[in-house]
């Protein structure tokens, strides 16, 4: 079974307005939540940065379907913070979530003023993390020095199964390296399905068949031009390219590097949606590589109408 999530997007929407949507989300006719952990928007026309760690006990309070988000332990989030975190989520709600860890982007991780390490350096870090995230959900006491230093750690108020640690993904290189450690693979996916073949091919070369979840980001408007100016607005300071995306270090940065991005790149390079049909299309076609979940990203502000079209299709899956 393919759950559709809807993805709730911190740095886009406060954290109130994304209760209501989670909501609607449900009602539409959504299986999973999916969200976004960021300490800053990509943009200031964002706007937004609500802690997800903060949020996500509500909105599991609020709406009864499985959650999934992605953080980036190592730097900003401590892994035995973190991991008391999910502890206490996961006793509240058992057996609902998943956590996505990444190795993490400068605009998140560098608030702390410690220098921000090289990718190979943050990945090691990253398996770092997980080591003693994966110890303390066993109720032992961590001491450990790498990386990352915890000292004489241990969680005493624990869940009965802790959650499943997955691993995001952006390469086919960062893909094989998570299939020997990660209990599931994110990974993105577009137009190009031979890509996100290939990095799941990766993955399960070392992982075998544990469970993928493909995120496809899209615009969706009910006319053309709205699309279009939607996806300008919200997302153009994401489109500056991934040998950037990881290192710059302000939402600033962003805005300044994205300000060579035209409406002929956003039409050229996005994925802008007025029909559902077309919509139910991609998800069938994303359908045929086997994800346990697609996590859906409408980068559009106007969620109402989008939460109202989708129930649509949203039967058909």
């Amino acid at each position: 079974m393919c759950l559709i999530s809807y993805h709730a997007s911190h740095e886009q929407f406060d954290p109130v307005e994304l209760l209501h949507y989670v909501q609607q989300a449900e009602a539409a006719g959504f299986t999973a939540i999916h969200s976004s952990d960021h300490f800053h928007p990509w943009s200031k026309r964002q706007g937004e940065s609500g802690f997800t760690l903060s949020w996500l006990p509500v909105a599991m309070q609020v709406c009864s379907l499985p959650f999934s988000f992605v953080c980036a332990p190592g730097q900003r989030l401590l892994p035995a913070i973190l991991a008391q975190a999910l502890a206490t989520i996961t006793s509240m709600f058992p057996d609902r979530l998943i956590v996505e860890l990444g190795s993490g982007e400068a605009l998140n991780e560098s608030i702390t003023g410690e220098e921000w390490p090289e990718k190979q350096i943050r990945n090691e870090r990253l398996l770092q993390c997980k080591e003693v995230m994966d110890a303390l959900f066993r109720g032992e006491m961590v001491d450990f020095n790498g990386h990352i230093r915890v000292r004489k750690a241990r969680l005493y108020s624990l869940p009965a199964n802790p959650p499943a640690l997955f691993s995001a993904a952006l390469s086919e290189e960062t893909s094989k390296w998570a299939g020997n450690w990660a209990e599931g693979l994110l990974t993105t996916v577009d137009d190009n399905l031979e890509e996100a073949k290939a990095k799941i091919a990766a993955f399960q070369m070392q992982a075998g068949s544990k469970p993928i979840h493909l995120q496809l980001s899209f615009c969706y408007a009910r006319s053309w031009k709205e699309a279009v100016e939607q996806a300008y607005e919200q997302w153009r300071s994401n489109m500056v390219g991934l040998d950037k995306l990881a290192n710059l270090s302000s939402t600033e940065e962003f805005d300044e590097a994205g300000e060579e991005i035209t409406r002929e790149d956003i039409i050229e390079n996005m994925i802008l949606i007025t029909d559902m049909n077309e919509l139910k299309e991609r998800i069938e076609n994303i359908k045929a590589l086997q994800p346990s979940r697609i996590h859906l990203h409408n980068i559009s502000k106007n969620q109402s109408e989008y939460l109202e079209d989708i129930r649509s299709i949203l039967s058909s899956f």
